[in-house]
């Protein structure tokens, strides 16, 4: 613990016992002392937290701001712990000579221990005993206890004898770690120095590497829990991967097994540089500053730093705004660059360790059935590849690559020992740029069958990535600031590398079925996984990514030995690579032109191929809830339409095809006569028949006969499909003008999100809507009583539609609050040449409760009539596209029409943005899709 400045500013323990001793003069029975004895100590707690929390936010920026906070709070505890303690042991239970067993001692353990407490820490004590509990022990540790809770603090506590510590460390590795720190507050000196000679004796000394073994282990769980990645957008500073826990992890290895107090001791002892005790000096205690920002900013012990929360810490640490990055991604990015080097601080210390401590059998090579001291000229050392010399890749530097190869071929770890060595010769990845062997090393890898993500994630976590493409380099720690993706943009793209190489070994075969077949067709997988690890190369940049990542293909791919057809493969899938996800996603693929525009670009089976896989890649690894089984199925559609017209198969005329629909469906309505057969084929036109599968015709024609013979007013029926996540909802009624906006506003009530409709008025004029929904977490709105609900929300709403709006007025605005932080510019996208017969309009806001009600109700108002809508959310972010025709079935295609649609849109948009937010960029374009989409959230 540092030395802390004027320590009776924050505790004067003198003038505390002072008050104390003054208060047992008083009472009649000091161990009977009523409200006054937990007041006296709550105002001297209260008042030492003001200093603490005075001088933290006067140097909050400062070197050693949060690391000086956690040890003044330790010792504000420390105090108040000594003045309670000589209180209960001499005013309340005063006892003249104790024996023995009446010992007493105070002790810290945990963080505590280490002196070290944010401002809603828990406090860890261990109540020490020679023996077992003695009445008299039992009655001072119940009094400190009672007096602890009644100020509100959180006590984890514990009272053992020592044998007892050391019995228990024996066995949980949890105990063995908190008793390490233990650290003597007060009571009986000799006996805490009694039980950190037996726990030195018996359970540190020739258990070092038990312990070893056992913490990296207890550390890699941890990291799965807490999303695997140090790149996580929302990420734990105290448990998250490069976080607290794991600089904590460092010095507990360092006391256990090399028997230490700090890192400093490393150093003396050669184990470790200055530089690297540095930077876990100013690695600590950047963390620990940011933790004390926390819990004041929150009022209670929160260790995520989530998206609400960043601004205003970013602000407080005074990152701004400068060149086109904003203060907060500053601060993020400056996190994560810290929470990369804890990565290396964690091998440099495990080199030492092991190269000093732990001795390790040679190698044994299954395959061949002997020990081996070398695999592809590198030595064995503990199991893992490492060098014989320090310079050895100074004499050869494209070993910087190699060492990568042999292990990830041989699979094998590479020793802490040789990572740390390249990360001092870094500077030699320069000269292997231009190198042709070392670029084709570098392809192998990327393109191997074993496991190329764990070997591109060891080449970026040494530096070695960054620095042999420095376009990937500029995107390390790149946060992508929303609430969309979940992870930097390196780290996205590495999963996506992985995502992509399950995808071809098969294991993704049950929820991407038709990615993981036509990857098996693919004829150059350079061009596949070189076009995933390209595709957000350019993230970040002034323009757009997608054209921009294509030109660093360009340059990039000849240099790593890609033929100029290759190239120019890789650079069409990189400008492209949002082009499948866009049309699946925010166009109609019903409708012709919108296929025929899409193969139109595409133009290949093999590029139609390549861009399947490289869109479930790119989804999939955007994080763990982006990817569904509506997503998957819609992709597959558009895929197999796009087969389908580049072989011919859909040039037949729009009749005849619904025709063969009508007998299709004769299939599934064997029990109807022909008559009926006969009036229901009436009832639709050519469009209705092609837009759904043959089973959901024949629940719907089932439900509207029903319907019709019971002469409803309305029908309303569900239909959950789990593979497709979502629940398809179906209402059958009289048409009426705004419709479309009141069923949507029910359904905004009911929390039901919707992500696709289709809007039919039938012949007899009736209404057949169907929505496709999910619930907020993106799968099936399925529960029954909330469907119970969703039935019943309907019916109330057409009956009376104008309660509507103030319903959904009452709701939060938000779902998540977060979303207020993340700039949204409001634009609406106007296009009369992506469908034949409709306006296609494209609407990009911020989402909220509603919107859809909203929007849909704006263009009632205009008297346009929708006939379908496609609804996707990327976190905050809400790209509605709906297909209408004014009230003569014609597309809108007066200039001052649609500038009046335009207005009364934006207006929409505009309720949920400040002013600077209402510049939009686009009214209208010429056809769909632009040269390079841009708009995606992807």
């Amino acid at each position: 613990m540092s030395e802390i400045e004027t320590q009776r500013a924050i505790l004067d323990r003198r003038k505390l016992m002072a008050e104390l001793d003054a208060l047992a003069a008083q009472l009649p029975d000091a161990a009977n002392p009523g409200p006054e004895l937990v007041e006296i100590l709550r105002r001297h707690l209260q008042s030492g937290r003001d200093e603490i929390q005075r001088r933290f936010f006067s140097n909050s920026r400062g070197a050693h701001a949060g690391l000086n906070s956690a040890h003044e709070a330790s010792f504000l505890v420390d105090q108040l712990l000594r003045g309670l303690f000589d209180f209960t042991t001499t005013k309340a239970f005063p006892l003249g000579n104790p024996t023995v067993a009446e010992k007493l001692s105070l002790i810290a353990v945990g963080g505590y221990g280490r002196g070290e407490l944010a401002p809603y820490s828990d406090i860890d004590l261990l109540f020490l005993l020679p023996y077992k509990m003695s009445p008299y022990c039992e009655q001072v540790v119940e009094f400190m206890l009672y007096r602890l809770w009644d100020l509100g603090l959180k006590v984890g506590q514990a009272t053992r004898s020592v044998e007892e510590c050391v019995r228990q460390a024996e066995t949980d590795l949890t105990i063995r770690t908190n008793l390490l720190e233990a650290r003597y507050v007060w009571g009986d000196q000799d006996l805490f120095e009694l039980f950190k000679a037996r726990f030195d004796k018996q359970i540190v000394k020739g258990h070092g590497e038990a312990f070893y073994q056992g913490k990296l282990a207890e550390r890699n769980a941890r990291h799965q829990r807490h999303g695997g990645s140090r790149y996580t957008l929302e990420p734990n500073i105290k448990e998250g991967k490069g976080g607290l826990r794991d600089l904590q992890t460092l010095l507990w290895l360092a006391r256990f097994v090399c028997r230490v107090d700090n890192m400093q001791a490393l150093v003396d002892q050669g184990m470790l540089t200055a530089a690297e005790r540095a930077a876990f000096d100013k690695a600590l205690n950047f963390f620990w500053t940011l933790r004390y920002h926390l819990h004041y900013l929150t009022g209670r012990g929160e260790e995520r730093l989530t998206f609400d929360l960043q601004p205003e810490i970013a602000q407080r640490l005074g990152y701004t705004d400068h060149a086109g990055t904003k203060g907060v991604e500053r601060l993020m990015k400056h996190y994560f660059l810290m929470a990369k080097s804890v990565g290396g601080l964690t091998r440099y210390v495990c080199a030492a360790i092991e190269a000093k401590l732990i001795k390790k059998p040679m190698l044994r090579m299954p395959a061949l059935g002997i020990l081996r001291k070398e695999l592809g000229g590198f030595p064995i050392a503990g199991g893992r590849l490492s060098i014989a010399r320090a310079d050895h890749f100074a004499q050869h530097p494209i070993d910087l690559l190699r060492i990568f190869a042999v292990a990830q071929k041989n699979d094998v770890e590479i020793h802490p020992t040789a990572m740390t060595e390249m990360s001092h010769a870094l500077r030699l990845v320069d000269r292997l740029r231009d190198d042709p062997d070392a670029n084709t090393l570098f392809l192998e890898m990327l393109t191997s069958d074993k496991r190329p993500e764990l070997t591109l994630r060891r080449l970026s976590e040494v530096g070695i990535l960054g620095r042999f493409i420095p376009d990937f380099g500029r995107v390390v720690a790149q946060m992508q600031y929303d609430m969309y993706h979940s992870y930097t943009v390196d780290e996205h793209t590495i999963f996506a590398i992985g995502i992509l190489a399950r995808i071809e070994q098969g294991e993704l075969k049950d929820e991407a079925p038709i990615a993981s077949q036509v990857v098996k067709e693919v004829l150059s997988r350079r061009v596949l996984y070189l076009a995933v690890l390209l595709h957000d190369i350019a993230k970040g940049r002034a323009g757009d990514h997608s054209v921009l990542g294509g030109d660093v293909a360009e340059k990039l791919c000849p240099r790593l030995g890609l033929t100029a057809e290759e190239t120019e493969q890789v650079a069409w899938l990189v400008r492209y690579h949002l082009l499948m996800s866009n049309t699946a996603f925010r166009r109609d693929i019903d409708d012709p032109k919108t296929i025929a525009d899409f193969v139109d670009l595409v133009q290949s089976p093999e590029r139609l191929r390549l861009l399947l896989v490289l869109t479930v890649a790119d989804i999939r690894a955007v994080g763990p809830k982006t990817w569904n089984g509506w997503k998957a199925q819609l992709l597959r559609e558009l895929y197999h339409r796009a087969v389908n017209l580049m072989l011919g198969g859909l040039n037949t005329a729009e009749e005849d095809r619904a025709a063969s629909a009508i007998t299709i469906l004769q299939q599934e309505l064997t029990d109807w006569n022909d008559a009926d057969l006969a009036d229901h084929a009436a009832r639709g036109h050519p469009a209705y028949w092609l837009a759904f599968p043959p089973a959901a015709l024949g629940r719907q024609a089932r439900m509207i006969r029903a319907a019709e013979a019971e002469q409803r007013p309305l029908s309303v029926e569900f239909n959950v499909d789990r593979w497709r996540s979502m629940t398809e909802v179906t209402i059958y009624t009289a048409d009426r003008q705004g419709l479309f906006s009141q069923l949507a506003g029910a359904m905004a009530l009911c929390g039901a999100s919707i992500v696709d409709a289709r809007i039919f008025t039938l012949r007899n004029g009736k209404a057949l809507d169907t929505f496709f929904v999910q619930d907020s977490e993106g799968g099936p709105f399925d529960r029954p009583a909330r469907l119970a609900k969703l039935s019943s929300t309907i019916t109330r709403v057409l009956e009376a539609p104008e309660q509507t709006l103030a319903q959904l007025q009452e709701l939060p605005p938000l779902a998540h609050p977060a979303a207020r932080n993340f700039p949204v510019i409001p634009r609406v996208l106007i296009d009369n040449r992506a469908s034949a017969t409709h306006t296609v309009v494209e609407v990009n806001g911020r989402d909220r409760r509603g919107l859809l009600y909203y929007l849909t109700a704006a263009l009632t108002n205009l008297n346009l009539q929708i006939s379908s809508a496609k609804v996707s959310t990327f976190g905050h972010r809400a790209v509605d596209v709906f297909y209408v025709k004014d009230h003569f079935g014609l597309k809108v295609e007066s200039e001052a029409r649609l500038k009046i649609l335009h207005g009364a849109l934006m207006t929409v948009l505009a309720e949920a943005e400040p002013e600077s937010a209402l510049q939009s960029r686009a009214v209208t374009v010429d056809s769909w899709p632009p040269v390079a989409p841009s708009t995606a959230a992807q």
